[in-house]
C-alpha cells in the first residue's frame, strides 16, 4: 500500500486598511515563516489552503470591505476551495462576537494584540528574537515604521482605541536596531507610523521623546530618509522641528491631522484645540521649516457641522494652502463619543462638501505645483509602470501623496534608487521630469 502523502499547508495573509496593519501583517509572515511555515502575503497562488484575513474597522466602508472579504473566503470554505479560514485586525477585535454568530465558517476570530493566540493555530512559538523583523509585502527600498501602538486621545468621532487599546511606545533601542537591520536588507526609506506620533514616549520614559527618537534614527548609516506621520497637533512636540531641520535624512514632510477648520466642530470633536490654535501651529512649523510639505486630513459632516462650520472649514483650508490633504466623510460609530449626538448630516451632503473641499486642494496644489516647474529635485523610484518609471520627491509619501513621472523610453531608473530630476511639466497630483 502507497502511504498518504499529506499536502503542505501553505497560508495566505490579506491586507485590509491602514499602513499600520500591513506592519502587523508583516510581522505575523515573519513569524510565520521563523516557524518554518510557507506564508505569503496577499498571494494570487491557487494552492494556499489556509487564508488569514488582517481586517479593518474604522469607517463604514472600511468595515464593510472587510466582512465583504471575509465572506468571500467563508464561501471557498464552503466550496471546498480552502481548508481554514482565520481572521484577525480590528474589526475582529471590535465585533468578535457577531461575526462569530454571523460567519460560522470562519475557524477563529483574534484580536489586534493576540498574535501569540493565532501562532498556536499552526503549532507555532512567539519567537522573540524575530521581534523588530518583518519580512516586508512590497518594494524592499521603503518601509514603515510602527513606533507606537495603540492610543490615549479621547476624540469623539474615533473607534481606534476601542480596537487598539491604549498608547503603548517602543523603546528607542528596538527600533534603532529595526532600522539597522532594514538597511542592511535593503531599506533606503523608512515611514514613522503610530496612532499619534506626538504621543511617543509618554508612557515609557515619563516625557514626549519623539525628537529624541529621530536623532537616534537619523544615525543609522545608510538611511537616507525618514518620513514622519500621524503627529497629533495638541501637544505637539516643537524640538521636533529642531532635529527636522538640523537632519538631512529626516525629510521636511509631516502628516498632521487636524480633522476640522471650526472651533465648535473641534470642541464637539474633543480634538483639545481650536481653529486659532491649530492655524498658529502651522504658521509656526512654516516658520520654522520653511522648506516644509504638510500633510492633513478632515472630516465632513461630524455631528455638529452646519453650513457655517463648514463653510468656516472652506475659509481654513483656503487660507492654509496645505501641500497635501486628504478628506474623509464622518462615519456614525457605534460606542464612541460622537455615536451619541445625532448624526444630522445627509450621506450626499457630507460627500458634496467633502468633494467641495477636494476640489478648492486641487487647484491649490495645481498651483503649488507649477512653482516647481524647471527645478530639480532628488527623486525615489518605486515602480515602473504604463512605460513610466514612477518615483517620489522627499515631500511625497508613498500611495497618498504627488507621484513623479519620467519617461521610460527617453531614461532608465532602478527601482530603489534615487535619481536627480528636473520638473519640466505638472498638473494637480503629477509632476513630469527628466533625469539630470
Amino acid at each position: 500500500m502507497k502511504a498518504r502523502t499529506l499536502k503542505k499547508d501553505k497560508v495566505n495573509i490579506i491586507t485590509m486598511g491602514c499602513s499600520k496593519n500591513l506592519v502587523d501583517s508583516e510581522v505575523l509572515l515573519s513569524q510565520l515563516k521563523g516557524n518554518g511555515i510557507d506564508a505569503r502575503h496577499e498571494s494570487n497562488a491557487e494552492d494556499n489552503n489556509i487564508v488569514i484575513i488582517n481586517t479593518c474597522g474604522f469607517i463604514d466602508n472600511a468595515k464593510q470591505e472587510s466582512i465583504n472579504t471575509i465572506l468571500e473566503y467563508a464561501a471557498a470554505k464552503d466550496q471546498g476551495l480552502v481548508d481554514k479560514v482565520y481572521v484577525t485586525g480590528c474589526l475582529s477585535q471590535r465585533y468578535k462576537d457577531d461575526l462569530e454568530l454571523e460567519i460560522p465558517q470562519v475557524d477563529a476570530f483574534f484580536g489586534t494584540r493576540e498574535l501569540p493566540a493565532l501562532l498556536k493555530k499552526f503549532k507555532a512559538d512567539y519567537k522573540h528574537e524575530l521581534v523588530g523583523e518583518r519580512l516586508l509585502s512590497h518594494a524592499s527600498h521603503y518601509a514603515y515604521m510602527k513606533i507606537s501602538e495603540g492610543c490615549d486621545r479621547p476624540c469623539a468621532f474615533c473607534a481606534i482605541p476601542l480596537m487598539r487599546g491604549g498608547h503603548v511606545s517602543r523603546p528607542i533601542e528596538e527600533l534603532v536596531k529595526e532600522a539597522k537591520h532594514k538597511v542592511a536588507g535593503g531599506t533606503k526609506e523608512i515611514l514613522l507610523i503610530a496612532q499619534d506620533s506626538t504621543y511617543y514616549g509618554l508612557d515609557l520614559y515619563k516625557k514626549r521623546r519623539l525628537a529624541d527618537l529621530l536623532r537616534a534614527l537619523s544615525d543609522v548609516e545608510g538611511l537616507e530618509w525618514i518620513r514622519l506621520h500621524y503627529a497629533y497637533p495638541t501637544g505637539f512636540p516643537m524640538d521636533v522641528l529642531e532635529v527636522m531641520a538640523e537632519r538631512d535624512n529626516i525629510c521636511n514632510y509631516l502628516d498632521i491631522p487636524l480633522q476640522h477648520g471650526s472651533s465648535e466642530v473641534l470642541k464637539t470633536m474633543k480634538r483639545g484645540t481650536t481653529r486659532e490654535k491649530q492655524e498658529a501651529l502651522i504658521n509656526e512649523i512654516r516658520n520654522k521649516i520653511p522648506d516644509i510639505a504638510i500633510r492633513t486630513t478632515l472630516i465632513t459632516g461630524h455631528p455638529g457641522e452646519g453650513e457655517a462650520e463648514f463653510e468656516e472649514m472652506v475659509d481654513f483650508v483656503e487660507r492654509m494652502r496645505f501641500e497635501r490633504l486628504g478628506v474623509f466623510t464622518y462615519s456614525h460609530e457605534e460606542d464612541t463619543h460622537a455615536y451619541g449626538l445625532e448624526d444630522s448630516v445627509p450621506q450626499e451632503v457630507k460627500q458634496e462638501r467633502a468633494n467641495r473641499l477636494m476640489e478648492i486642494q486641487e487647484q491649490i496644489s495645481f498651483e503649488l505645483n507649477q512653482e516647481k516647474i524647471g527645478k530639480e529635485y532628488k527623486v525615489l523610484i518605486d515602480k515602473k509602470e504604463n512605460g513610466k518609471f514612477v518615483g517620489r520627491t522627499a515631500y511625497d509619501s508613498v500611495e497618498v501623496d504627488n507621484e513623479v513621472l519620467i519617461d521610460a523610453s527617453k531614461y532608465y531608473c532602478r527601482l530603489g534608487d534615487f535619481v536627480n530630476v528636473r520638473i519640466t511639466e505638472a498638473t494637480e497630483f503629477d509632476l513630469y521630469g527628466e533625469v539630470i
